[in-house]
């Protein structure tokens, strides 16, 4: 039985694709420099309060039930970019958050085995045991007595449970499809925003200190840009030419051009922010990558058979 050859890529579907590695690698520079004048919380719930509007007076609301949109807004939100943004303040740099939140593909992949009966092949499981080794490197270097680095145990730990939740907002999503559940991707995001800002802006009344609560009338301008753009470059724009993408081609064709975002979150990190990365990150975050070939190349094979 023959198959039929995948269709090029086009030029502008190209340059779609690395402009959205491109811009999600700039996402953790962003929020490194909204740091500079927000509180982590006031930083997740400002993002996702311009993510939510003007677009949800655009766009209706899912037809997918409340429980599913609070779920995956509290997931993404709160959980995801809540935990990584306090990641990044308390110890990881913007170099290194790329790599680490690239977990997700593991946790996913084990969540999926736990609650939906998947299988985990065995690519993955040489993969998940590559990552483990990673993220050991990652650890050691954290607590060398020596180390003078600025990623510490907290900020790795953190940004885990940043890649856990945005792995549960994925199973979420999977669910909602194994239920052919009808509904439009973007409105699932956007509705969900509107509950991860209310449920960031009342954790920020109720744990930022009150002489914080209003730091961010203080912003610089410059620094309201950073917001705006990891608000809607970073995620309406990207959202949208990345499904544009997956509508038009095979998604295990798509999604290695993802492989791109940590590659280029380390140069950004390195390059605007004169972030460090030590050989201890370098080896556990080339590690992390080669567990992520593994993965994407075990699937592919296994669609190929």
């Amino acid at each position: 039985m023959t198959s039929l050859a995948p269709v090029p890529f086009a030029r502008k579907d190209l340059i779609a694709a690395f402009a959205v590695i491109l811009i999600w690698a700039m996402n953790f520079v962003a929020l490194k420099m909204g740091l500079k004048s927000f509180t982590p919380l006031q930083l997740a719930a400002a993002r996702f309060i311009l993510s939510a509007f003007p677009m949800v007076l655009l766009i209706r609301p899912p037809t997918v039930g409340f429980r599913w949109v609070m779920g995956y807004g509290l997931l993404q939100g709160a959980g995801q970019f809540g935990l990584l943004i306090l990641a990044l303040k308390v110890g990881m740099t913007a170099a290194l958050a790329p790599v680490v939140m690239q977990m997700q593909v593991f946790v996913t992949a084990l969540l999926g085995a736990i609650l939906l009966g998947e299988t985990l092949g065995r690519p993955l499981k040489i993969g998940l045991a590559c990552a483990a080794l990673g993220l050991s490197c990652l650890a050691i270097n954290a607590l060398a007595p020596d180390s003078s680095s600025t990623v510490t145990l907290a900020g790795i730990v953190l940004t885990l449970l940043a890649a856990s939740s945005w792995a549960g907002s994925n199973i979420v999503v999977r669910k909602l499809q194994a239920r052919g559940a009808p509904y439009k991707p973007l409105s699932l995001v956007v509705w969900g925003s509107v509950i991860s800002a209310l449920c960031l802006t009342a954790l920020s009344l109720l744990v930022d200190a009150p002489a914080d609560r209003w730091r961010w009338t203080e912003a610089p301008w410059e620094v309201w840009l950073w917001v705006v753009y990891v608000s809607w470059i970073g995620n309406v724009v990207s959202f949208w030419l990345w499904t544009s993408l997956l509508g038009r081609y095979a998604a295990n064709r798509v999604a290695p051009f993802s492989f791109g975002v940590p590659v280029l979150g380390i140069l950004a990190g390195t390059l605007i922010l004169h972030e460090t990365v030590t050989l201890w990150q370098w080896i556990g975050g080339a590690l992390v990558m080669l567990a992520l070939l593994v993965v994407v190349r075990g699937g592919m094979s296994a669609r190929r058979q």
